[in-house]
C-alpha cells in the first residue's frame, strides 16, 4: 500500500518544503492541488494556500513540480483538480498536466446541486435529472480525452453534489471505460452525505474504484432552531478522534483487495502542520498492518 498527502491540506507549507518534509517523514507519494485561488494574509487550506499549483499559467510550473517530486523520491498519487466537467477545455489542460506530472489520475468536479451553494455562488435551482443528463454527457467526453492522453478522470464521493455516494457515482460513470474513468471513496465526505457500507460500497464501484481519500470529522452541538430542536454541525477532527473508525475502513479495503493509492487529507487544526503529518503517517501505516 502508497500512501500519500493531499497539498490542501498542508497549506503552510511550499511545494519545495513539502516534499522535503514528507520524503523524510516517510510518505511514499504528494497529491497536487491545482487551482486558482483567492489572497490570503494566513495561509489557509482553501486560500493562500502555498502549496498549490496556479491553474493560471500551470503548464510553465509542470517541469518544476515534477522535478521537486522525483528528486525527493516521491511518487504523485494524483491531482487534486477543481475544474467542473462542463469545462472543457480546462479539464483538456488538466488531462494533459495530469500526464506532464508522471500522475495516473486527476479529480474532475461533477455539478452541485441544485439545492447547494457552491464556491462562493447561490443555488443554482437546476433540477436534479437535468444536472445529471448534463454531467453524463460531459463525462462521456471526458473518458474520450483521458484516454488520449494516458489518465485516469476521476470524481469524487462529495455532499452537496450529484455523487455523493457509490450509488450515484456508479449511475454517473456506468457503462464508460474504467481504465478512464474511476471514483475516489472518501470517508470523510461520506460522514456528512451518501454514507453506504464500506465493502458494499467498494463491491458495487467495482473497477471504478480508483483511489481513496482519508479524513476524519465529527458532529458537533450548533445551538437550538427556531422549533428548539438541536441543530448540528459537521467539522473536521484529527484521524483518532473522528467518528470514523479508520482501522474498519481498511479492513474493509483489504478485503475487498484494494491495492492503489490512499491519499491523506487532514483539515483538522490541533496540531502544527508537520507534527500533524508525521503522526498521521504513523497512525495510517499502523492501522493498514492491524488490518490485515
Amino acid at each position: 500500500m502508497k500512501f500519500s498527502v493531499f497539498t490542501a491540506s498542508t497549506p503552510e507549507w511550499s511545494p519545495e518544503q513539502a516534499v522535503t518534509q514528507l520524503a523524510a517523514q516517510g510518505w511514499d507519494g504528494v497529491e497536487w492541488r491545482v487551482t486558482d485561488q483567492t489572497a490570503a494574509e494566513t495561509p489557509g487550506f482553501w486560500a493562500g494556500n502555498r502549496c498549490t499549483i496556479p491553474l493560471t499559467g500551470m503548464e510553465a510550473e509542470l517541469p518544476r513540480v515534477r522535478a521537486l517530486a522525483e528528486q525527493a523520491g516521491l511518487g504523485v498519487s494524483g491531482v487534486g483538480g477543481y475544474v467542473p466537467c462542463g469545462e472543457h477545455d480546462d479539464v483538456e489542460r488538466m488531462l494533459a498536466a495530469t500526464a506532464a506530472l508522471g500522475a495516473p489520475q486527476v479529480r474532475v468536479v461533477v455539478p452541485a446541486l441544485g439545492t447547494a451553494e457552491w464556491g462562493g455562488k447561490p443555488a443554482s435551482g437546476i433540477a436534479y435529472p437535468e444536472l445529471f443528463s448534463q454531467a453524463r454527457e460531459d463525462f462521456a467526453w471526458v473518458a474520450g480525452r483521458a484516454a488520449h492522453h494516458g489518465v485516469k478522470a476521476l470524481v469524487e464521493l462529495h455532499h452537496r453534489t450529484l455523487v455523493s455516494s457509490a450509488s450515484a457515482a456508479l449511475r454517473l460513470l456506468d457503462g464508460l471505460d474504467p481504465a478512464h474513468v474511476g471514483v475516489i471513496h472518501d470517508l470523510g465526505n461520506v460522514q456528512i452525505e451518501g454514507h453506504e457500507d464500506h465493502l458494499a460500497a467498494f463491491q458495487m464501484l467495482g473497477p471504478y474504484l480508483a483511489h481513496v481519500h482519508v479524513k476524519n470529522g465529527r458532529w458537533v452541538s450548533d445551538g437550538l432552531g427556531e422549533f428548539g430542536e438541536t441543530q448540528w454541525r459537521h467539522e473536521w477532527a484529527p484521524l483518532r478522534e473522528g467518528i470514523s473508525s479508520v482501522l474498519a475502513y481498511f479492513r474493509a479495503l483489504r478485503k475487498h483487495g484494494y491495492d492503489g493509492w490512499i491519499a491523506l487529507e487532514d483539515f483538522s487544526t490541533e496540531l502544527p502542520l508537520a507534527e500533524r503529518t508525521a503522526q498521521n503517517f504513523d497512525f495510517v501505516r499502523r492501522a493498514w498492518d492491524a488490518a490485515g
